[in-house]
């Protein structure tokens, strides 16, 4: 561990004022976001590849690694990124994972058979786990501690537009006579451009985080690139910049193996929990929805439709937390938000099998359920497991534990398939049981993050 005094990066990051440099980075990073979206379309690919190519069957073990592989990917893409972007530095392992999530999304749209888009599909997984982490876990150095939920709440909102934008392009796509089998195709080609895009903005506009410069040791660079964010806020804002109070913290270099002892051992086993249960409701959702309606009986056509307006609860969810983060202690947040989910879970399975609800009712149930589902992964993926980590650690830290997120699905998509094959309404019940088994955990072993500044939270 190797202690140093710095140039007081993170006293004078938090007394700055919000400006355009702020929104600036906010636009570039939810950019990023919103268009690396090749988990977003997996459940309309899955639909046309399952009920129109037949590519997939259903009940069958290559169905069931649809989800499987990917996972695998994002887990060991979350695992290895995060210390290498902790490594390379937060705009160069950007960078590099957005041009590898490319690639790979333009040789899924160019696959021959099944087994090789299954091959791009475990790529797919390994670029986007990666690159989410950074994203999410490097762009809280950029922000003000006082309301960095908020920011890192806005570009959550930004960035979950994706889900519906790109159900809704699929939906476009259905009903303008392309040939389904090279519908899926143009699906993996539209985020592949934008993402291009992307990177070349991160290339000309983003900075390297000088928090994570001063973390190395390379205190003048950091130095550097905070005063030249200093004059241009104090050329956009007109007024004079508010003085640093707080004396310069130390900077600690942890290595990786700090996350498994004292207290970061706890962040790290809070951190897999929240993420746990967040992957296995957001992804069982996001790639099986257009199937479970299918097994309530709705054609192709309908169930796509139907995903597509319940899929507008992300963004309403994500807006409403985004006005709420900082407002509301993070663990009491974590556990109703998990408990409502489990609330609508029960509900939606008890309605469709008893078959009191109809397309509308259902519609309506499945937005509410979106939209609280979608508060949390704000709350988790954007906020709480980020912000967990010193900067030296950031991002193997917040990688760790979305790696092990990323864990329960390599096996669950198997226990949901089993389950609809019975009934679409008990894989609704299994993602309510598992919401209520993580709020508990967040009860006993949660840690509170809110208003903390990234040194005071370094500071273990």
């Amino acid at each position: 561990m190797d202690n140093t005094k710095g140039a007081n990066i993170g006293a004078r990051l938090d007394r700055l004022p919000d400006s355009k440099w702020h929104v600036k980075m906010w636009l570039i990073t939810a950019f990023a976001l919103l268009v690396c979206w090749s988990n977003g379309i997996s459940g309309a690919v899955q639909n046309i590849l399952l009920n129109e190519v037949h590519w997939l069957e259903k009940g069958s073990t290559l169905l069931a690694l649809w989800g499987t592989t990917y996972t695998i990917g994002q887990l060991f893409g979350a695992l290895v990124g995060g210390p290498i972007g902790d490594k390379i530095g937060r705009k160069k392992s950007i960078i590099l994972y957005e041009c590898i999530h490319i690639a790979v999304m333009i040789g899924a749209a160019l696959a021959p058979n099944v087994y090789v888009l299954y091959f791009f599909r475990l790529a797919q997984g390994f670029g986007l786990g990666a690159l989410l982490v950074v994203l999410f876990a490097g762009f809280t150095e950029y922000v003000p501690s006082r309301n960095r939920g908020t920011w890192s709440s806005r570009t959550s909102f930004i960035g979950n537009w994706a889900h519906p934008i790109c159900n809704l392009i699929a939906l476009l796509l259905m009903g303008s006579g392309m040939a389904m089998s090279m519908n899926w195709r143009v699906e993996f080609m539209i985020p592949s451009v934008l993402s291009i895009v992307a990177t070349i903005m991160v290339w000309k506009k983003f900075p390297e985080s000088p928090r994570w410069l001063e973390s190395q040791g390379r205190v003048e660079e950091a130095d550097a690139i905070v005063t030249k964010i200093e004059k241009e806020i104090e050329a956009s804002t007109g007024k004079p910049l508010p003085p640093v109070t707080e004396p310069p913290a130390e900077v600690k270099r942890l290595p990786y193996s700090a996350l498994f002892h004292g207290k970061l051992l706890r962040r790290t086993i809070v951190g897999s929990l929240v993420l746990i249960g967040m992957n296995t409701i957001q992804y069982t959702l996001m790639t099986w929805m257009p199937t479970l309606m299918n097994g309530l009986g709705y054609d192709t056509s309908q169930s796509q439709f139907m995903t597509v307006f319940g899929l507008f609860g992300a963004p309403f969810g994500i807006f409403i937390a985004s006005l709420i983060m900082d407002k509301v202690p993070r663990k009491k947040m974590g556990m109703f938000l998990l408990v409502g989910m489990a609330v609508f879970g029960v509900l939606i399975g008890f309605l469709t099998s008893m078959g009191l609800v109809n397309t509308v009712g259902l519609i309506v149930l499945t937005f509410i359920m979106n939209t609280i589902i979608y508060m949390y992964v704000c709350y988790a993926s954007a906020v709480y497991v980020p912000e967990m980590w010193p900067t030296s650690a950031k991002l193997s830290g917040s990688g760790f534990c979305n790696a092990m997120g990323r864990v329960s699905n390599v096996f669950f998509p198997f226990l949901v398939t089993a389950l609809a094959a019975q009934s679409s309404s008990y894989v609704f019940m299994l993602l309510a049981a598992v919401a209520i088994i993580i709020a508990v955990c967040v009860g006993a072993f949660g840690v509170e993050t809110r208003g903390e500044s990234v040194e005071a939270i370094g500071n273990v």
